[in-house]
């Protein structure tokens, strides 16, 4: 697209509406950055923009001001696309893009792109360290923290992007084309967002859309509806399993990682080996490696990498030991699948703190994960009550309440005795609380080494 004096509306003034905004001021179109939220102030999202930024801004009510001479929109991830402002941008006859699709129109060199409900982070993360063993030009992008608009004017055509990519993401692409993907796993989340669990299927499935039979798409063997999915699609499928040997694609079996294809079978590595814990980490090591296998990299490589490789922040991440009782910050375990994880990653007692913002999630297989291992819950946050309702259906009745984290975080110390845990890992999003689960599991860790 010829981009110069285009006028452009970026919809949202997040981290995602600064970064569509520079792009586009980068390569010469003329942005007006638009929220609706009347309490968003002119001067603070002014701040935000680089120095000398001739990007325009309005906040509140959107009218037809608003989208004179507009030749596109650019959604945040943020923005539902069935807001009523939205609906307008489309009566208007406007196109509407994501901040992906725009990065991805302006980038150049090959893109390696992860989706699912859980094990997103740490693939991309792996993915990401592997590429930059490999080559000289890798930039991991998207749901991670930095936005691909930030990278895509860097991009070459010898460069890698690897990005996470949230379903909020995946609504708006158009063109958008990866060169591998991947799908960890679908389990219900962001249904106050998608509405149905069949929508948020087609939104995850849609990072296939634009890939070819020149292309590969790494899907979960042990996931029904990826399997079928993989069934029917043009890409070279690339499966993989935690629970049972396959004959072709990547599985654990007897503690060994292990890749067939058409070739033979490969030792990849032995679980042991590994610096992440549980099973769920094993399946985003074998999607990491599976991807990176298909885009060429050399297995010893690859191995090198995952000999060394930590955990990612705030996912099942040890802190310390304090007075005997280990402090754990799963503070990305932001719905109940995720959570799930993080209880079957205790090999001690476990005192749980739980609760937040609610997106519409069932909680019962959650609590039925305890399996023993939960002495006591700590609930707080929007959902406390309806995860204590769901527990106490589920036979558990070790609850305790608390109306702040702080208080939460102080019943979890006294209820823990020497050789249990306490584990963060909410089931729920922290927006009722904190602006992200960054600054949460953050918060919980200085509590932590303030023991």
């Amino acid at each position: 697209m010829e981009w110069k004096d285009k006028k452009v509306l970026v919809f949202g003034t997040g981290l995602s509406g600064i970064g569509a905004a520079g792009l586009l001021e980068r390569v010469g179109a003329c942005p007006l950055l638009y929220d609706g939220n009347e309490k968003v102030k002119e001067e603070q999202v002014r701040a935000k923009l680089p120095e000398g930024s001739r990007a325009r801004i309005f906040i509140g009510k959107m009218d037809s001001r608003v989208l004179e001479g507009i030749t596109l929109a650019v959604l945040s991830p943020g923005v539902p696309t069935d807001l009523p402002e939205v609906e307008q941008i489309r009566q208007a006859g406007i196109p509407i893009w994501g901040e992906v699709e725009l990065a991805y129109e302006n980038s150049r060199g090959d893109v390696l792109a992860i989706t699912g409900t859980n094990g997103k982070t740490t693939t991309t993360a792996l993915v990401g360290e592997i590429m930059k063993h490999h080559q000289e030009h890798v930039f991991v992008v998207g749901n991670i923290g930095s936005p691909y608009t930030d990278a895509a004017l860097d991009t070459t055509d010898d460069s890698v992007a690897v990005a996470e990519i949230s379903s909020f993401q995946l609504e708006t692409v158009v063109r958008f084309h990866p060169r591998v993907s991947a799908i960890t796993n679908i389990t219900p989340d962001h249904l106050n967002r998608h509405h149905t669990m069949e929508e948020y299927i087609r939104v995850k499935e849609s990072i296939t859309k634009n890939q070819t039979s020149r292309d590969f798409c790494v899907l979960n063997y042990e996931d029904e509806e990826l399997r079928r999915f993989g069934e029917t699609l043009p890409v070279k499928v690339i499966y993989f399993s935690s629970r049972r040997e396959l004959e072709r694609g990547i599985y654990l079996k007897d503690g060994q990682i292990r890749y067939r294809d058409e070739n033979g079978t490969l030792d990849v590595c032995r679980v042991e080996e590994l610096n992440l814990l549980g099973r769920h980490n094993y399946e985003n090591v074998m999607t990491a490696v599976a991807m990176t296998l298909a885009y060429g990299v050399p297995l010893e490589e690859i191995r090198q990498v995952l000999r060394e490789f930590k955990a990612v922040e705030h996912r099942i991440e040890f802190v310390a030991e304090k007075n005997g009782v280990a402090y754990y910050n799963d503070s990305k375990g932001t719905n109940p699948d995720a959570a799930i994880k993080g209880i079957q990653a205790m090999n001690r007692p476990t005192v749980l703190i739980g609760g937040g913002y609610d997106k519409d999630s069932s909680y019962e297989e959650w609590i039925r994960s305890f399996d023993g291992k939960v002495k006591c819950l700590v609930l707080l946050g929007q959902t406390r009550d309806k995860i204590a309702k769901a527990a106490r259906a589920c036979g558990f009745e070790q609850i305790l309440m608390a109306d702040t984290f702080e208080e939460a975080f102080r019943l979890s110390v006294q209820q823990a005795a020497p050789g249990d845990a306490v584990l963060l890992s909410p089931a729920c999003a922290s927006w009722d609380m904190f602006p992200s689960y960054e600054v949460r599991g953050r918060v919980f860790k200085d509590l932590v080494h303030e023991l």
